[in-house]
């Protein structure tokens, strides 16, 4: 019974939002400064999916600006981009950061037959094209920040752990490895792993799934559930029908940034914020401090633990959840604040 309570309030949380014009007046009033938007910029089509991204670049008279790839929730079967409009604007006009606010494949896709791992390897393909292109939009290629929540949290966790597990032989038995969905011209994902390319400099995990395998194993995420029911979708394996939790662990712990966490010998980690709020269900504080602690045990000692008190999951959503009383404005604009804090002792 606790798992559905738990299933169901974050189905609440990720799809019951409302956008309101509250927060456009809320900008026009206390913005700091105005900001380019590029719209749905294409940057990847793997097998037809058109993936967008939208560019929000701050009009402060900067050559150059660090540059944030952020990825939404939605637990890999619902929501866009346009769930962190309103954090994205925020960060844009009350910061120098370019925001990159990134598409990327959901599981219902492709008549239900999307893969965690193509998932992850548009996470991964993002990234490679920000890096590759963002300077024809004032960003600076080396100064890149990975972040986003629940989902998108976990999306970004993999960039930063897993970042040097690339092939071109892709996700399969005997090679749990990662073709990203966008390569550099000229490039393989070998090119990519030698270089370095998926390097990143700074990670904000706002409330992440982390492990995938405890969700699974534990959750019960592949059964039917009110996410599955929600993405009006039969519940399936996210590898597919012919891999489970039981018989094929090493699957889901690959998935899984709990279970990926670098030697500091092997990876260096960058500065990394982790936050969650005091009343979430889903991704709890103890989930998170866990996170935090396997870290800390691999040498990487630039970590930095924020609870945001009184907040559920899902406070950096864009609009305002009548079923939860929170909104954009009381609830995510704290988070963001600290964010911007951090990010500004590391590149201001």
């Amino acid at each position: 019974m606790k798992i559905i309570v738990r299933l169901t309030f974050l189905f609440f949380v990720i799809s019951f939002v409302n956008c309101s014009k509250e927060y456009s007046e809320y900008i026009n009033e206390e913005s700091k400064h105005s900001f380019t938007l590029e719209k749905n910029i294409s940057w990847s089509s793997p097998e037809g999916i058109e993936l967008t991204m939208d560019i929000y670049i701050p009009n402060t008279g900067k050559n150059s600006y660090p540059v944030i790839a952020m990825f939404h929730g939605g637990a890999w079967m619902s929501n866009s981009k346009e769930i962190m409009s309103e954090p994205a604007s925020y960060l844009a006009s009350q910061s120098e950061y370019i925001i990159c606010n990134i598409d990327y494949r959901l599981l219902p896709q492709r008549n239900n037959s999307i893969k965690i791992n193509e998932i992850i390897e548009d996470a991964f393909g993002a990234v490679l094209w920000i890096k590759s292109n963002i300077h024809e939009y004032k960003g600076d290629p080396e100064k890149i920040i990975v972040t986003g929540d629940s989902a998108g949290g976990h999306l970004a966790s993999m960039v930063l752990t897993n970042g040097d597990n690339l092939s071109s032989v892709g996700f399969e038995e005997g090679n749990l490895s990662f073709t990203p969905s966008w390569l550099p011209p000229g490039m393989s994902a070998e090119d990519v792993k030698n270089s370095d390319w998926l390097c990143v400099q700074a990670g904000i995990i706002n409330y992440g799934a982390v492990s995938l395998y405890d969700m699974v194993k534990y959750d019960k995420f592949e059964e039917p559930n009110i996410f599955w029911i929600g993405a009006k979708t039969k519940a399936r394996g996210i590898f597919g029908n012919n891999i489970n939790v039981n018989n094929n662990p090493e699957y889901y712990k690959a998935i899984s940034p709990l279970f990926t966490v670098p030697d500091k010998d092997k990876r260096a980690l960058p500065p990394i914020l982790l936050t969650v709020g005091s009343e979430d269900e889903i991704i709890t504080p103890n989930m998170v401090v866990k996170y935090r602690d396997i870290i800390l045990a691999a040498g990487h000692t630039r970590v930095e633990y924020w609870v945001h008190n009184g907040r559920p999951h899902g406070f950096l959503n864009s609009g305002s959840s009548i079923l939860l009383g929170t909104d954009f404005k009381k609830d995510a604009v704290p988070a963001l604040k600290k964010m911007i804090s951090f990010l500004n002792r590391i590149f201001y």
